[in-house]
């Protein structure tokens, strides 16, 4: 078997050149006609969108801390006298008067949070002088880096554009093949309160200040600065614009900053940090800032390869073949989805930047959808499923950065809100960390989003096993649980414990508004939060006397519930059939399949089936990311050829669109990461304390091979597959432990290899 693990290593190795030299590209035909045709580059805080129009370039521009409004609180101090009358409605049925109650009285002050915003544009103006031809855009995922190349009059001209990690810019580099042939104008156009101005001959600046939102006001300035580097020509500045004429090649250094430093200081100075990451910048020739964004970004990227082999439909550009992905026959193209996601997920959240929004960095409007901040209903959690198995755990941390933000605005909410200690986070939060239920009863009275933000925190230790890290998040995690030791409430029929009021999210029950007791989610969540937190207190060797409080807790919360159709009933009460949206995007209550490992096929027989009987009464469609968490769980349920045809649908117009972004609608960034997880979940799963290879595998990949899967416990997985059976595997970790591994209904115990 060491045999065969070490002949599969290598053949990996040696696929995964292969296809991150020749495959691993997003490419088109013609330049982008709409944002959701450009492609996407980002170093975590700074990204663009690249059209690649040959007469004019636009890069639409991003920074992760350019929001609408400042620090504010949205807490309503009526909400906590009004709790005991809500609760009192809807344990007597009076759902509706529950509902205007809380609407009324309850919910956040103003009743939205804040909107994520664009920057602005870079446009570069260029000269025609013939037609255009062998014209190509292509987006590299294995360098990240975007590129257009095309003919005109016998010259060939290159553009590569890519947002460095490493320093901070976005670099823009245009050559010609021919010398002295590169001529254009470069200026800055934003929708923000802002002045541009050329303050040298090679030198745009842009400045200005973020919008009001929701009558709170704007408190950021911001700044985007251009340097126009160029070989040969000349450069001139017109009053908001620079200019260069005939040069050899030319390198624009883009760095933009905001004076944001948290979600409660605002003191930043933004033409300083500008300032800074360009001198820092300069130094560096184009083939060096290039060659260490490529090494940074690989570094993390090449962890993982996945090949499912190589398809014809591989030389037609990338749009055409989405449009025909349902036809079947481009294994291929699935593979490239998959490193999409990982790609998507380097590019919008790394170290030092904001967790993925809801378009993950890329934003063109002030007004975008659902305002592009964090909806943690399922959509920011959903962000980071496959961050841990696609062995991108590093990517984690904005996210485990805001949920520890959260703690002390949470804390707030919890006190004035609930008269409760901990922290709570309701289903939206933003760059102000903003707890209080939003937008109305019928999506935002749900007390339950910041505990399943903690299963994250969670999860990375439950992958990597670094009891400092544990320590560092346990008390976030304990602060959550608490809240519920104080909240939650005895129903009258079952004495079981219940959130109340809450909801599921965003479905109706029978009684016509979404308030209710004890939704399924909820308990499910709670038992997920007690659980952990017990297991890390014992790790650590801490809170004896609390951890008691949250077992006997957790032995009281409300049971999965299966119900008269033979489904896992949504409610405490048996109301699915009755549910005005049976066939709702959300499937809330199946939580405990997915993302949660409370119900498994083996393990939980009864409520596995129970789980297929909701998912066959939910139906198939959905929006783009309500298919994206479909998959995960046919996978989880070992069901690969359903997971597969639910990935076809995502994976087809209008769920992706031209540029292999994910379409709600519309775009939205969350499904692009739901499909790239079920992609993992269906090559291997580690949440039953084993690790199974290909569980369910479809039909439609006979025959592949992944390398780098990451597993709960700190171990690799490579897989080798010929047939639909496993040819070869290897499974390392740091300290060579054993583990239990399943392999075509069977498992063994063996020693695992040194990573």
């Amino acid at each position: 078997m060491l045999l065969a693990c070490a002949v599969l290593a290598a053949g990996v190795a040696s696929g995964r050149a292969e296809l991150q030299t020749q495959d691993l590209k997003l490419w088109y035909d013609k330049p982008a006609g709409q944002w959701v045709e450009a492609l996407p580059v980002g170093n975590g805080r700074l990204g663009a969108m690249v059209f690649g129009g040959v007469d004019q370039e636009r890069l639409q521009l991003n920074e992760g801390t350019l929001w609408a409004g400042g620090p504010y609180d949205p807490s309503s101090p009526e909400a906590l006298k009004a709790l005991p009358e809500a609760r009192r409605l809807i344990f007597e049925g009076k759902y509706g008067e529950a509902h205007g109650l809380i609407g009324g009285k309850m919910m956040a002050h103003p009743l939205q949070q804040m909107p994520y915003e664009p920057v602005g544009d870079l446009k570069l103006t260029f000269p025609r002088n013939g037609d255009v031809a062998d014209y190509r855009r292509e987006l590299d995922l294995d360098a990240a880096i975007a590129r257009v190349t095309y003919t005109v009059g016998g010259v060939r001209f290159v553009r590569e554009v890519f947002s460095s990690p490493v320093d901070q810019v976005i670099v823009f580099h245009l050559a010609a093949d021919k010398p002295g042939q590169l001529n254009f104008t470069a200026a800055m156009a934003t929708p923000q309160k802002a002045t541009v101005e050329a303050q040298s001959p090679d030198t745009l600046v842009m400045g200005g200040v973020n919008a009001e939102a929701k009558g709170i006001p704007g408190a950021l300035k911001f700044q985007a600065r251009v340097r126009v580097l160029t070989q040969g020509g000349r450069t001139t500045a017109g009053k908001d614009s620079v200019s260069v004429s005939g040069a050899d090649s030319a390198t624009l250094l883009i760095a933009a900053a905001t004076s944001y430093k948290n979600y409660k200081d605002v003191s930043g100075d933004p033409e300083a940090l500008t300032q800074a990451y360009l001198a820092k910048a300069v130094r560096k020739p184009f083939d060096i800032l290039r060659r260490d964004q490529v090494a940074e970004h690989q570094r993390l990227f090449r962890r993982v390869s996945l090949d499912l082999g190589v398809t014809e439909q591989a030389k037609l550009p990338t749009d055409q073949r989405i449009a025909r992905f349902a036809e079947g026959h481009d294994p291929q193209l699935a593979a490239l989805y998959f490193q999409f996601g990982r790609y998507l997920l380097l590019s919008c959240s790394r170290a030092g930047g904001q967790p993925a929004t809801l378009q993950g960095l890329w934003n063109e409007s002030m007004t975008p959808p659902w305002d592009s901040k964090y909806t943690i209903n399922i959509n920011t959690e959903m962000n980071y499923w496959p961050a841990e198995p696609a062995n991108l755990g590093e990517c984690t941390a904005p996210l485990i950065q805001m949920v520890t933000e959260l703690v002390e605005p949470g804390s707030r909410t919890a006190r004035v809100n609930w008269g409760a200690g901990g922290w709570v986070c309701h289903h939206n939060t933003d760059l102000w960390r903003a707890t209080a239920p939003i937008d109305g009863p019928t999506w935002g009275f749900w007390p339950t989003g910041g505990a399943w933000l903690c299963k994250s925190l969670w999860d990375r230790y439950d992958f990597g096993g670094d009891k400092q890290y544990l320590a560092r998040v346990y008390p976030v995690m304990k602060g959550a649980a608490q809240f519920f030791l104080d909240t939650l409430v005895e129903e009258p029929k079952h004495k079981w414990l219940v959130t109340c009021p809450s909801l599921s999210p965003e479905n109706t029950h029978p009684g016509g508004v979404s308030v209710c007791a004890g939704p399924t989610m909820d308990s499910q969540i709670i038992r997920d939060l007690f659980s952990n937190c017990i297991r890390a207190s014992e790790i650590l060797g801490v809170d004896a006397d609390l951890r008691a409080k949250f077992v006997a807790a957790r032995a009281r919360l409300a049971p999965n519930q299966i119900g008269k159709a033979g489904q896992l009933q949504e409610w405490l009460e048996d109301w699915d059939m009755q549910a005005p949206e049976i066939q709702h995007r959300h499937v809330s209550h199946l939580y405990g399949l997915y993302p949660s490992a409370q119900i498994t096929p083996r393990g939980t027989p009864e409520l596995a089936a129970a789980v297929h009987k909701s998912l066959q009464m939910r139906g198939d469609d959905a929006t783009g990311w309500g298919v994206g968490w479909r998959i995960n769980l046919w996978a989880r349920l070992l069901d690969g050829d359903h997971a597969y045809k639910l990935l076809a649908m995502l994976m087809t117009p209008p769920r992706t669109l031209p540029n292999m972004f994910d379409s709600c609608p519309p775009f939205q960034i969350d499904g692009n990461f739901g499909g790239c997880s079920g992609i993992a979940e269906m090559l291997m799963q580690s949440h039953a304390s084993e690790i199974e290879l290909l569980p369910a595998l479809p039909k439609a990949w006979p025959l592949g091979r992944v390398k780098g899967l990451r597993a709960r416990g700190g171990f690799e997985v490579d897989i080798a597959w010929q047939d639909g059976k496993v040819t070869s595997y290897r499974i390392a970790s740091a300290d060579r432990r054993k583990v239990t591994v399943r392999l075509s209904g069977e498992t063994k115990v063996i020693k695992s290899e040194r990573l």
